[in-house]
């Protein structure tokens, strides 16, 4: 047995030895250089490939889902360009005829707003110096310019709502808290129909407007004529000036009419209505007139100073068996906060904040320049100097935050009613 071993022992050796003296005498070039296991080793798809017939193979290969490809790069220069483009174009500087805000800090931690029509030979008048209007004509909104006196100025466009509340007003208008909580509440859509008694100053029309769209119809009664044309003039006023300042035009979808809701039975006739809001002294007047031409399941929103006209607008559709049912009856209240960074003192742990809100009362002005104070925001200065110091001592700035002094007060109760269909007894 130990014979046998040896002898295979013998005949490896010798055969080991034999093929490494045929591979050093063969030549280097006909070598084949020896490839990777990794190299060599081909993809499921590839192996499946091999087996298939030559025209088979190529049909798959024809279908098989190529790598995505980079869009060229002149195609999305075009694109980026396009965008700028609209971008400029949708950025329109002040003209002559439009509404401007301005703001400009003022003294106890207060902010001025101004609100004006830009006209060439006018002048902005503040506390804070002068401001010509042709100097604002041409700018951008979002500059800042200097006055008489050396105050900056922030100019920008008017949104909505601060329009509303710095327009002339008659009555005393639906605030945009409001306004928001009552659109909510007819859940109105673009294209619809909604009717409006009491215009007031125009406030609630000018949010229908936009809220129904080009397509849709808003339709606001008033019983007083001087409500009636102020209405129409502040409504007038802002449809002008958007059209200078905006690319898209504002629709011109509100029909005003001087006419008491109670006697307007015959024109509710040839009307459907998806909602109605009733914002007047007397809403269950209106009732009886306006919910045969409410589309069924539509909503009623009324606007009521305090909770006895809730209860009296209630009694009324209970007494007289109308076909609404009272979902909700909400109290829309805002509570604003002052956060402000502190200012610390000798570089310990004591932190003050003047936080001061000025809420004095301002004389009345025209309608050209008109002042509304909101809420203080800490004074530049005092900012600039609380920075300073936490930079010196490498701290982050601390701030405070607190409810504010002054908070909106109430303003109305929104019921929602909505029309149902009663049973046939």
């Amino acid at each position: 047995m130990r014979a046998w071993r040896a002898l295979r022992r013998t005949a490896a050796s010798s055969s080991s030895s034999s093929s490494s003296s045929s591979t050093s005498s063969s030549s280097p070039s006909d070598a084949k250089p020896r490839r990777r296991a990794w190299e060599a080793s081909l993809s499921p798809l590839e192996r499946v490939r091999r087996l298939l017939p030559p025209e088979e193979a190529a049909v798959a290969a024809a279908a098989a889902p190529q790598p995505p490809q980079a869009p060229p790069e002149k195609k999305e220069e075009v694109e980026v360009g396009a965008l700028v483009e609209e971008a400029g174009r949708r950025s329109v500087p002040f003209r002559a005829g439009e509404l401007a805000l301005a703001e400009m800090r003022r003294k106890h931690n207060t902010t001025l707003k101004l609100l004006c029509r830009l006209a060439a030979e006018a002048v902005l008048n503040s506390s804070g110096g002068v401001v010509p209007h042709r100097d604002i004509i041409g700018q951008l909104p979002g500059q800042v310019l200097r006055t008489s006196e050396g105050k900056r100025l922030l100019l920008r466009r008017p949104s909505l709502d601060e329009y509303v509340l710095l327009m002339p007003r008659g009555p005393t208008i639906a605030y945009p808290k409001d306004i928001s909580a009552l659109l909510m509440m007819m859940d109105i859509h673009p294209g619809d129909t909604v009717l409006e008694t009491g215009s007031g100053s125009g406030a609630m029309s000018l949010f229908l407007s936009r809220a129904v769209g080009p397509k849709g119809r808003v339709l606001s009664y008033e019983i007083r004529e001087d409500h009636h044309h102020l209405a129409k003039k502040n409504y007038r006023h802002w449809r002008s000036a958007w059209e200078k300042g905006h690319v898209d035009e504002w629709p011109d979808n509100v029909e005003f009419i001087l006419k008491d809701i109670s006697t307007a039975a015959a024109d509710m006739k040839s009307v459907t209505l998806d909602a109605v809001v009733l914002d007047m002294l007397n809403p269950h007047c209106a009732l009886p007139v306006v919910h045969p031409s409410l589309k069924q399941g539509g909503v009623c929103a009324v606007y009521l100073a305090n909770i006895t006209q809730v209860i009296e607008l209630l009694d009324r559709v209970r007494s007289c068996k109308l076909p609404f049912l009272c979902e909700r009856i909400i109290e829309v209240t805002h509570r604003s906060w002052s956060v402000l960074p502190a200012k610390l003192k000798h570089y310990k742990s004591s932190q003050m904040v003047e936080t001061q809100e000025n809420i004095e009362e301002l004389p009345p002005n025209e309608y050209e320049e008109i002042h509304i104070q909101h809420q203080a925001v800490l004074k530049e200065s005092e900012y600039n100097e609380s920075l300073s110091d936490a930079a010196e001592t490498n701290q982050s700035v601390p701030y405070i935050a607190r409810p504010s002094h002054w908070q909106e007060a109430h303003s109305a109760f929104l019921t929602k009613l909505r029309k149902f269909r009663p049973l046939l007894s």
